[in-house]
């Protein structure tokens, strides 16, 4: 069914919420340490599947892994002395 209209934006909740203010660096270093904490979860959590759960949930970790590289680039990009 289509629906003719868009949903309205959502105001978002304050329950989570970064303060604002941090600088870049530092919401990106958080965001890399957050997806390569995933990246070990998910890849331990694999090894107790079997196929073909195990297969869509190393597939998830690639790309976990995939934007903490990303993130990582975006690290360096910012201070290339690193």
């Amino acid at each position: 069914m289509f629906k003719a209209t868009p949903n309205p934006p959502r105001k978002p909740s304050p329950f989570f919420l970064v303060a604002p203010g941090i600088n870049t660096e530092s919401l990106l270093a958080n965001a890399c340490e957050s997806l390569a904490s995933a990246h070990v979860m998910a890849n331990d959590l694999a090894g107790f599947l079997e196929s073909p759960h195990r297969h869509t949930l190393l597939g998830i970790a690639q790309v976990i892994m995939l934007g903490e590289l990303t993130v990582n680039r975006a690290l360096d990009n910012l201070d290339p002395q690193g």
